[in-house]
């Protein structure tokens, strides 16, 4: 008979509660490169990224982050060779090189390479993607924040220079390599004070002309940015051979170590949701026009503010250097002084001239991040296009219908064998098929009219504009806050009814609707084709329209102004 002594018990109880400790249940993955996955709920897909693990990787000890950016035509596995150097063999396509990882020295960094959907720049929801691929990183692996670095090649060095921006307290540096920035990049060039940049590009470039980086380097050095420059003579657009070679963007990351409670904090944004830098957040202000405010503490509990269109913000001052809770606190904001004392935040507005304590008075439907506009923001993140079944449509009208709003969301069409197709699959609906847990969780993109979809008849009452049933040459398209999410209402003509000679720019790589959407503020009313605009604009904060424009949607004769 078998004796199991009390000792002998309690060793086995120990071993079994180690076995569950987050040490031992860590994940445990090969060293080098790979590819794993993160759930995106844009449209329930798993999301692939390339991913590098240092040799040795030991959970308990916090590493450097790279993350890294693809351009256009390429992909994660290919990202993920550039950033350490590697090329393509003589003679050996992009899609031959993507099929395989070479052997490369090994690096003590972790390194991530982003899909982002594939070819369609990185905004919207491939910024998304980025910011959802560095939370999936952070949550399984020991990332250093004060250690986190991004760059980028072409496409990606647009990228790099847009989220590098955007987001300026997440990186300690970026590296834009021959980059082509998106449209709205420029207002963020104060951003970069804290953020040292590094730009590569070839002076014989066809597709990245050399002047154009030139002068991006030019502007942030006038802003007073730690720039680096190298420019490769008679090289064209494969600069980052050169840049990457032989492991140097690991060696110029070393330098840097991002501080997270800088003295001074310059920061500027035309969008809620990229309203946060460091120890300062921007709290009311006019979505799509430039806010910014310089923030510095010019001695102990003392703080001199300038702040420009921007009617509101906030100090989280816990952790500074400079702070003590409890004692004394003069804000000074463009030359008023603000005198209080806090236990670590602090909430300044402005009414009248005078900037008092205080946070501003929020409506109902103040814009805010997540309900700010314009109309792409609904196309930003989880939604879906519904189209109406009501009054008693006709087999072939159904199927009109549908095709309509199929349109509008089939973002995958095939673009050639270079850019591909965008990977995007968000779903198409009928008003009743539309389920109460879409209602939470997705923006709404909603096609036809309170009488030929219920769920615009069911938010009629909340909604500020509808199109008479009359006005079959008109087109209607505007977005409006539903809670925490979007309604975009498209009445008559889709918004992408487009001229013979379409101009502007929307998403620069995408095609068809996702394109047209990125020319619009958050309404527009046209008339045959967006070539002929009625009316267009922004809602103001609180989403009323100015009556200016009130005016000329009522002239029109097509368009009901409910509020």
């Amino acid at each position: 008979m078998l004796k199991f002594s009390f000792k002998a018990w309690q060793v086995s109880l120990v071993l079994w509660l180690l076995a569950l400790s987050p040490a031992t249940r860590a994940q445990q993955l090969p060293a080098g490169p790979q590819v794993l996955t993160f759930y995106s709920d844009v449209d329930d897909t798993e999301q692939p990224y390339g991913l590098y693990l240092p040799k040795n990787y030991n959970p308990k000890k916090k590493y450097p982050l790279v993350v890294m950016l693809h351009g256009a035509g390429s992909n994660h596995r290919l990202a993920l060779k550039r950033v350490f150097g590697k090329t393509n063999l003589p003679g050996e396509t992009d899609v031959e090189t993507s099929r395989y990882f070479p052997a490369w020295r090994d690096v003590d960094y972790i390194v991530a390479s982003a899909y982002a959907r594939g070819t369609m720049g990185y905004q919207g929801i491939a910024e998304k993607d980025v910011l959802d691929m560095v939370a999936d990183v952070k949550r399984r692996f020991s990332v250093d924040e004060d250690r986190t670095y991004l760059t980028g090649l072409s496409m990606g060095g647009g990228g790099t220079m847009w989220i590098g921006l955007s987001y300026p307290d997440m990186w300690a540096a970026i590296a834009p390599v021959c980059p082509a920035p998106p449209q709205g990049t420029l207002p963020r060039v104060p951003n970069a004070l804290h953020v040292p940049m590094h730009f590569f590009q070839g002076d014989a470039d066809p597709a990245v002309k050399v002047d154009s980086t030139r002068q991006w380097v030019q502007r942030l050095k006038d802003a007073g940015t730690n720039v680096t420059y190298v420019e490769y003579p008679g090289v064209g657009h494969d600069s980052w051979e050169n840049a990457y070679k032989d492991g140097f963007i690991f060696d110029w990351f070393s330098q840097f170590r991002r501080n997270p409670h800088p003295d001074r904090v310059r920061f500027a944004s035309t969008q809620y949701r990229h309203g946060k830098a460091y120890w300062v957040v921007l709290d009311e202000f006019t979505p799509g026009r430039t806010a910014s405010i310089e923030a510095s503490f010019t001695a102990a509990n003392r703080i001199e503010v300038q702040a420009k269109d921007l009617s509101a913000f906030t100090l989280n001052l816990a952790g500074h250097p400079k702070f003590k809770a409890g004692k004394p606190l003069e804000v000074v904001v463009n030359g008023q002084s603000v005198r209080t004392q806090t236990q670590g935040t602090l909430s300044l507005s402005e009414r009248g001239g005078t900037w008092a304590e205080g946070k501003p008075a929020v409506g109902t439907l103040s814009k805010k991040a997540g309900t700010e506009g314009p109309l792409s923001e609904a196309l930003a993140s989880r939604h879906v296009y519904v189209y109406g079944t009501g009054g008693n449509p006709t087999p072939e009208e159904l199927n009109r219908r549908r095709s309509v709003a199929g349109q509008a969301a089939e973002w995958s069409g095939y673009r050639g064998e270079f850019l591909g197709r965008v990977m995007v699959f968000p779903r198409l609906l009928s008003d009743q098929e539309v389920r109460p847990s879409d209602l939470e969780s997705a923006n709404l993109i909603l096609f036809g009219t309170k009488e030929t979809n219920s769920l615009i008849g069911r938010f009629a009452d909340q909604l500020p504009l509808e199109l008479s049933t009359s006005a079959t040459d008109y087109g209607l398209a505007y977005v409006f806050p539903h809670g925490s999410r979007y309604v975009l209402i498209n009445s008559g003509l889709p918004w992408w009814t487009e001229p013979a000679s379409p101009g502007g720019a929307g998403y620069r790589f995408a095609t068809g609707p996702v394109n047209s959407i990125g020319r619009f503020g958050d309404f527009i009313l046209f008339k045959g084709n967006y070539a002929n605009v009625v009316a267009e604009g922004r809602f103001d904060q609180n989403w009323k329209l100015a009556e200016a424009d009130a005016q000329k949607l009522k002239a029109s004769g097509a368009v009901t102004v409910i509020k």
